[in-house]
């Protein structure tokens, strides 16, 4: 367990990288990585990049700011190096998955943590050690939200956990169906298994069969569940034979264009590679072509590898693209490449009132918090008088509300000098707003705006998923 004072995140990333060593990943990609994750949970601090150069030699400002951009998608979903690790039933992955639960705790002590970088910590490592399968999650004697999220310590001189056998194609669409909402999608995800299985045992009978592009195309508004879908069909397909390993790497515009010309197209061709035997998930595709960043030379560079790289591919790797239903139409129809290779859309609807508060619900005991009844409550007054245009973040928007309620709730304790379970567990309603309480406890004080508090010395001891 981490010190009173908290782990470094040198100390941190040392151990992490001890882990990555075993289970054979590349020290630099994990490096890079946790630092990103990191940077992602951490941005929010004053003076957090200061501290967090520390950890990168040489490393400038906008060093920080690029890594957290890179790391946001993995304050709620499994980083990209545990999700290879789960693909190929690593017996690592949960050495791994709490090695970055420590990175996460790090990130606590990097300037001078907000509120909201507790409660990101707290929802980035219970995502990470939830989707490794690590053990039920504890809470501890003190008000630490991370260490709340952690699973308790292996035992010394345990023995090495055997790979687990992969999961089967019905387990996988059973872990969809267990998705909440998502019903047109879990339909045509289902129907889509029956054409491959199909397809596949008549190759295998000798009959003759047409080519069925397995390409897909991801059409909806943000934090509707895409990125979690696109994880599950990457381990569908190896399940079903079509993919060596079925990892998920998820890219944008940015990790696929460089600054120069004839840069792009390498760089396009080393993501690629690394999705190569699974599934690459780009998101935003259509910035690639369209949007503020026009037509440029760069963007069709990189399409036109793409599409090379799709066809010398194309009997181990899965391309999913994303975005809005709009731009995505327009993508799609601007190459002819593309055309011809994506030929299934599946819409993501927006989620109901109901289907957030679940989603809330899941991502809270995930974490290893309960919301009381009020706050649910209190909850559903919020979605009630939110918006819902296109900049509305559905599963997102539910994980925000969380991060921020762990944020005030850990300040709310800040003067309780022995907690109850209980009470570092529950999430009460005046944590889900920065209103003040109208009877506070004495050791609540929400006088102040949650996002201007800051941790003190001794609370620094310290992300469904992506999209929920």
């Amino acid at each position: 367990m981490s010190g009173a004072g908290g782990t470094s995140l040198q100390q941190a990333l040392s151990e992490l990288l001890v882990v990555a060593a075993r289970a054979g990943v590349a020290e630099d990609k994990a490096r890079t990585e946790a630092l990103s994750l990191a940077a992602a949970l951490a941005e929010s601090a004053p003076g957090a990049s200061a501290d967090w150069g520390k950890a990168f030699e040489g490393a400038t400002t906008q060093d920080f700011f690029d890594a957290a951009v890179r790391g946001r998608r993995w304050r709620g979903s499994p980083t990209a190096l545990l999700s290879e690790l789960i693909a190929d039933g690593s017996s690592e992955k949960v050495a791994y998955a709490e090695a970055l639960a420590e990175i996460a705790s790090a990130a606590c002590t990097l300037g001078e943590p907000t509120m909201r970088v507790v409660g990101n910590a707290s929802v980035a490592a219970a995502a990470q050690l939830q989707a490794a399968g690590a053990r039920p999650l504890q809470v501890g004697s003190t008000p630490q939200p991370v260490e709340a999220a952690r699973s308790i310590e292996p035992a010394e001189a345990a023995p090495e956990p055997e790979a687990e056998p992969a999961k089967t194609v019905e387990e996988l669409l059973a872990e969809l169906d267990e998705l909440t909402g998502l019903e047109r999608v879990k339909r045509e995800v289902h129907r889509q298994v029956a054409v491959l299985r199909v397809e596949k045992l008549r190759t295998e009978a000798g009959l003759k069969s047409p080519t069925i592009t397995r390409h897909l195309v991801f059409v909806g508004n943000p934090g509707t569940g895409k990125t979690t879908v696109a994880r599950l069909v990457s381990g569908i397909y190896k399940a079903l034979g079509l993919l060596s390993k079925g990892q998920l790497v998820e890219v944008d515009r940015s990790e696929l264009v460089a600054g120069y010309l004839g840069q792009t197209a390498t760089k396009t061709a080393e993501v690629v590679a690394s999705a190569a035997g699974g599934v690459l998930f780009i998101d935003e595709a259509y910035s690639l072509t369209s949007g503020d960043n026009g037509a440029d030379q760069y963007g069709r560079e990189a399409v036109d590898t793409l599409v090379k790289e799709m066809e010398d591919r194309r009997d181990d790797l899965v391309v999913i693209v994303a975005g809005y239903p709009e731009p995505m139409a327009v993508f799609i129809a601007a190459n002819p490449g593309l055309a011809s290779r994506f030929r299934t859309t599946i819409g993501f609807d927006d989620y109901s009132d109901d289907e957030l508060t679940d989603i809330l619900t899941g991502l809270s005991e995930a974490a290893d918090y309960e919301l009381i009844p009020d706050a649910l409550e209190k909850f559903r007054e919020i979605l009630a008088g939110t918006p819902r245009d296109r900049s509305f973040g559905n599963g997102r928007f539910a994980r925000n509300v969380l991060e921020a309620a762990i944020g005030r709730h850990a300040w709310r304790l800040r003067d309780v000098t022995a907690p109850t379970t209980d009470q570092l567990r529950q999430i009460l309603a005046e944590d889900l707003t920065d209103e003040p309480d109208p009877d506070p406890e004495p050791a609540a004080d929400t006088s102040e705006p949650a996002s201007e508090l800051t941790i003190g010395p001794e609370e620094d001891q310290s992300e469904q998923g992506e999209e929920a």
